[in-house]
């Protein structure tokens, strides 16, 4: 009779406006104690009228918590592991608490960790494999748990995952690939528990070359700026994933990205090489690892993947390049006498059906000025017909970028100016920089900067001639009486060297 009646519940309760008489007979607390039944159709019956009853509604499902219900559920899918429907009414139940701080910390209290092993290893369809993905997600989030999951073996089942699907073109093995990855991330990430990530490339590395591969891109790739953060903020906001890129390095996974990338430049599925890519990027920044980076030859391989005609390829390629430019002069120096590479970045700061590729290529020209120290370079991108991209980049609609590439310039005025004076009033850059500092919705940053390159101009002849005959004078004397003290300060020291006081 209480079968049946299980039963006739959890058939009501797939009724929406059903849901709420069921709560206000308090029906849920009620069916709470046949969980700890023996009979499988009272326990299949009962956890689907909980479900339903309980879906979408968190107050009810922190009340489930409160009552016990976590250990229920785990000793269902410890003595009734074999059944796939009561399995299956057990995790969508975790799935729908595991989001919970306090369904976590019972959780944690349980050895629910060995029984989702368990059911990674016995899981055959990508439904399963979905569902146990999702839950041990969200129990990744809690430290205590992370522990469990790494001593339960849950690396090692992944590795053996992604080695069985590890070249499959087939869209839902391509989901089942991006969550074990999203989870090993999750793992890698972080926890009280210091070999964690250890462990994670123990259990890694006891599979195939190819497996380890794979593991160790996604593992770095998945993470990578993702959030639109600035990558080089990573070590500030992200210390577990700063130090594990350094051990990865270490590791000597840079032979083996590279490697992975030239192989896979032919091939029509590009996620292998942006992922390669993300990775390149991600250990590309600890100084440390730049300089090692530019010994292994870096800069020379990855620049095989210019031809490609993918456009996120084509992205992370000058991300990556970016990356590596950043503060390093060796590494400026290298790829601004890099004729294919000037030409192709020269290319891809006109592409107008792709802009953020466009935006990329500018700022990766930017940044190779504004690290470099040598006049070779300066000569070179000039003789690529750079500097007028650079110049344009000035007007951008995006202050960081203006500010790019006014330093960038006023750095390369320094090194060479004589070589840019042409370029320079070819492009109207006086006459750019003035209409910055006349509008008033230009940051003050912007404006300071561009009066620091003016400073730089004015040792130009023909330079100096434009400035005093567009009247730039007139406008620094206003801007004397700014807001912004910085800008007051630059207005006047502008002004010293118009008139030859300094």
């Amino acid at each position: 009779c209480a079968v049946k009646a299980a039963h006739v519940l959890s058939e009501i309760a797939k009724n929406e406006e059903m849901k709420k008489p069921c709560i206000e007979a308090d029906l849920v607390l009620t069916l709470i104690p046949l969980l700890e039944s023996t009979d499988q159709e009272m326990l299949l019956y009962a956890g689907r009228a909980i479900g339903r009853i309980c879906y979408d509604n968190r107050c009810l499902q922190e009340e489930l918590v409160k009552v016990g219900v976590i250990p229920s559920l785990v000793r269902i899918l410890t003595d009734y592991a074999e059944s796939e429907p009561l399995v299956h009414v057990a995790l969508l139940a975790l799935y729908n608490l595991a989001d919970l701080d306090s369904a976590k910390e019972a959780l944690s209290m349980t050895k629910v960790a060995e029984q989702l092993v368990k059911q990674l290893r016995r899981a055959e369809s990508h439904e399963r494999l979905e569902i146990v993905f999702e839950v041990l997600q969200a129990l990744a989030e809690n430290d205590a748990l992370k522990v469990q999951l790494v001593d339960a073996g849950v690396p090692e089942v992944l590795s053996e995952i992604l080695l069985r699907l590890q070249g499959s073109s087939q869209a839902e093995d391509t989901c089942i690939v991006k969550a074990a990855s999203d989870l090993i991330v999750s793992l890698l990430l972080g926890g009280k528990k210091g070999n964690i990530t250890g462990q994670v490339h123990k259990e890694s590395a006891s599979r195939t070359e190819g497996c380890k591969k794979q593991c160790k891109i996604l593992i770095l790739a998945r993470h990578e700026n993702s959030q639109g953060k600035d990558s080089l903020n990573l070590h500030h906001s992200f210390p577990s994933l700063y130090g594990n890129c350094l051990r990865m390095f270490q590791l000597g996974v840079i032979h083996q990205l590279l490697d992975l990338l030239e192989k896979q430049i032919q091939s029509r599925d590009t996620s292998v090489q942006q992922a390669a890519l993300s990775a390149l990027q991600n250990l590309a920044i600890p100084v440390v690892s730049k300089v090692q980076m530019l010994e292994e030859g870096i800069a020379e391989r990855i620049e095989a993947l210019l031809r490609s005609e993918s456009p996120p390829v084509q992205f992370r390629l000058l991300g990556t390049l970016r990356t590596l430019a950043d503060g390093q002069a060796d590494a400026a120096e290298i790829l601004g006498q890099d004729p294919q590479l000037l030409s192709r970045l020269v290319q891809w700061c006109s592409a107008s059906d792709h802009s953020g590729i466009g935006a990329e290529a500018n700022r990766l020209l930017a940044s190779i000025l504004h690290h470099n120290r040598s006049q070779e370079v300066v000569k070179a991108i000039q003789a690529a017909q750079g500097v007028k991209h650079l110049v344009s980049m000035t007007t951008s609609d995006h202050a960081a970028m203006q500010n790019e590439a006014l330093n960038a310039l006023a750095i390369a005025s320094a090194i060479d100016l004589e070589t840019l004076e042409e370029s320079f009033k070819e492009s109207q850059l006086v006459q750019s920089l003035h209409k910055l500092l006349r509008d008033d919705n230009t940051s003050p940053e912007v404006k300071y900067n561009s009066m620091g390159l003016l400073c730089r101009l004015l040792k130009s002849g023909d330079l100096r001639q434009e400035i005093e005959e567009d009247k730039i004078k007139d406008t620094l004397e206003q801007l004397c009486s700014h807001s912004n003290a910085n800008v007051v300060k630059e207005a006047i020291r502008t002004l010293q060297v118009l008139r030859g006081e300094t």
